[in-house]
């Protein structure tokens, strides 16, 4: 595929530095664990029969996977990733709206992640010109052979320590309308 990268000036120093927690939507994985590929980072994976796949996958390119999910042994998954990250000084990753949905809601757990660890959140989304989009419930893409992709880095962000409870909703809200903006932007790149 051909891809092309919008933002990644933006975002060089924080990728090279390590210490960040990627963020993308469950449709929109593909491009993102390609781009990744070598990072050695560590990825919050469900505890599910498709997760195994995917936790295969992912370990194949060098990244650990910590199994749980907010339906499956999520506080546990999400201790263990905050402490890997931050002991091995490693990118994490969460799909914020995975395993299950609802399909583009940013769910709490990649808010407190931040939190914890201090890591900035670096929001990606993509599209391509020509994809499958499968009828699951996230609407999965998979770009067809040797099409064009575009892959954009979003605004990182960083939650406060000592952000409360309505402040974990804000920055919750803040993720979400960044990936959404991303997604349309993408999108709307190839319909023209």
């Amino acid at each position: 595929m051909k891809i092309e990268l919008r933002g990644f000036e933006k975002v060089r120093t924080i990728i090279n530095s390590r210490k960040f927690i990627y963020a993308a939507w469950h449709s929109r994985l593909l491009l993102l664990n390609y781009l990744s590929k070598g990072s050695e980072g560590t990825a919050m994976v469900s505890a599910s029969e498709d997760g195994e796949f995917v936790a295969k996958i992912l370990q194949r390119q060098g990244h650990e996977a910590i199994r749980g999910s907010t339906t499956r042994g999520g506080i546990k998954a999400l201790s263990g990733l905050i402490k890997n990250i931050k002991e091995k000084q490693r990118p994490g990753l969460i799909i914020p709206d995975g395993p299950q949905g609802p399909r583009f809601k940013v769910k709490l757990g990649i808010i407190i992640l931040a939190r914890k660890t201090g890591y900035p959140i670096l929001p990606f989304g993509y599209s391509a010109k020509r994809m499958k989009v499968f009828a699951s419930w996230d609407r999965f893409i998979l770009p067809y052979p040797f099409t064009k992709c575009l892959g954009i880095y979003g605004k990182p962000f960083y939650v406060p320590k000592n952000a409360g409870k309505d402040d974990l909703m804000r920055y919750r809200n803040l993720l979400e309308k960044e990936l959404n903006c991303l997604t349309l932007e993408a999108d709307s790149y190839f319909s023209c």
